[in-house]
């Protein structure tokens, strides 16, 4: 019995046989070396298992319109009505009635179960996006858009649930684990970098409403068929749940609000800055390009250990310095790579991020948890767009990448700073060799 870092090591030897056993063949080791060369890789590993495709495919279908509907409420209100500012307010309105609404909602699905209040639940969220829709065409009072678009709130969070089903079926394989949350990262990324870019399309080739509409049917549909997967959604049980989510993520919600500032801050200077290089079409297409490199990153990260979450700030920490210092230049192409790398530190802090919310949350209550990293995301992402902007108007574009610079450098001095903030894998357990003997 040996101790190596955190982990236990029983050992025991085999008596020795009686007889010499017979050489090994001399072709099996390069037959085993054939073999592992055939050996599936985790992505596929992780998709062979009965029942991920299909609850998959519902969650990609059902989470694209979450980058779509901010976006096309905005075109559709200000092409309506001729004014950015009621579209601003009214979408500002219903990510403050998210914050209060999505947490409850994520408390019911733990609860009662992801089928029986996630559908209704869209349903009504559906409801408020035709409503508002109906609103803008027949010159409704303003105070109708604030509501219908309020009532949107009850969206359920699909990532969170797709999360907690990958934790349910996983929850024996660490290393599987890690690689879902970051396929789900990625998946996060792709679609907030597709959503937005398909919502402009529909909105400005088709009709103002078109993007809503199209978001509308795409949430129901995905929801419809990820509750259709039964087999793999979280058990209910009745056990009284124990425990706070919001205090055993303490130490962690200051963290996920910092990166949200980050976040929001660095696309309102990106697209300040590109539109004061005569960008402002193409900005889109650039701000795309951090997205990718989260995407990319976030797929190559689920190949690879996890690595400490002081780690991966500190990774963000130095590679959200490169916008600012590309911006400083006057160069688009050095800032298109700036965000590229930028957005590669994204992916690996968030699903390290995500981990510890697993790991901290109390039995039973996973998608509140999640629910609540994921607002306290939204309220600072609403910070750092209103930081950026303020200083752009007062000390220009350039500037206004000192904000999520500032941010990054801040989510660090909370990450080392956190008592509780660790690897998630840094727990004491116990590892039984291929030596030892299994009691008969």
């Amino acid at each position: 019995m040996t101790v190596t870092g955190s982990t236990l090591v029983i050992t025991a030897a085999s008596p020795a046989p009686a007889t010499a056993p017979a050489p090994a063949p001399a072709a099996a080791p390069a037959a085993r070396r054939r073999t592992a060369g055939r050996a599936p890789g985790p992505y596929r590993r992780l998709f062979a298992l009965p029942g991920t495709r299909g609850f998959t495919a519902g969650n990609l279908i059902a989470r694209l319109p979450m980058g779509m509907f901010g976006v096309s409420a905005v075109m559709m209100i200000a092409g309506q009505r001729g004014s950015y500012a009621l579209a601003g307010a009214v979408t500002a309105t219903g990510l403050a009635a998210t914050a209060v609404v999505a947490p409850l909602t994520a408390r019911l699905i733990d609860r009662h179960g992801q089928a029986r209040i996630a559908v209704p639940a869209t349903l009504i969220a559906v409801l408020g996006s035709l409503s508002l829709i109906v609103c803008v065409r027949t010159g409704a009072p303003a105070w109708t858009l604030f509501a219908s678009y309020a009532v949107t709130a009850t969206t359920p969070n699909i990532g969170g649930m797709s999360r907690a089903r990958w934790t349910h079926l996983l929850r024996d394989s660490p290393a599987a684990h890690h690689t879902a949350m970051s396929f789900e990262q990625a998946a996060d990324e792709l679609c907030f970098m597709l959503g937005p870019v398909l919502a402009a399309f529909l909105c400005g080739v088709l009709f103002p409403e078109a993007g809503t509409l199209a978001g509308a049917a795409l949430l129901l549909t995905g929801m419809l068929v990820f509750t259709s997967c039964r087999a793999t959604q979280p058990p209910v049980t009745a056990a009284p749940r124990r425990g706070s989510p919001l205090r055993a993520l303490g130490p962690l919600l200051p963290l996920f609000l910092v990166t949200g500032v980050v976040f929001g801050s660095m696309e309102v200077a990106s697209i300040a800055y590109l539109d004061f290089q005569g960008l402002g079409a193409a900005s889109g297409l650039v701000l795309a390009l951090q997205a990718a490199g989260s995407c990319a990153a976030g797929l190559l990260y689920g190949t690879v250990r996890a690595r400490s979450l002081k780690a991966c700030v500190c990774a963000l920490a130095v590679l959200m310095a490169l916008p600012w210092a590309a911006a400083a230049t006057g160069s688009v192409p050095a800032l298109a790579c700036a965000l590229v790398l930028a957005g590669m530190a994204t992916a690996p802090t968030m699903v390290t991020a995500m981990s510890q919310v697993h790991a901290r949350t109390p039995e039973g209550r996973l998608n509140e948890g999640m629910t609540l990293a994921v607002t306290a995301i939204f309220a600072g992402i609403a910070v750092g767009s209103a930081s950026a902007g303020s200083v752009v108007e007062g000390a220009g574009p350039v500037a206004a990448y000192a904000v999520p610079a500032a941010g990054a450098l801040v989510a660090l001095a909370v990450a080392l700073t956190g008592r509780s903030i660790r690897r998630p894998s840094d727990h004491s357990r116990v590892v039984r060799t291929a030596a030892a003997r299994d009691p008969q």
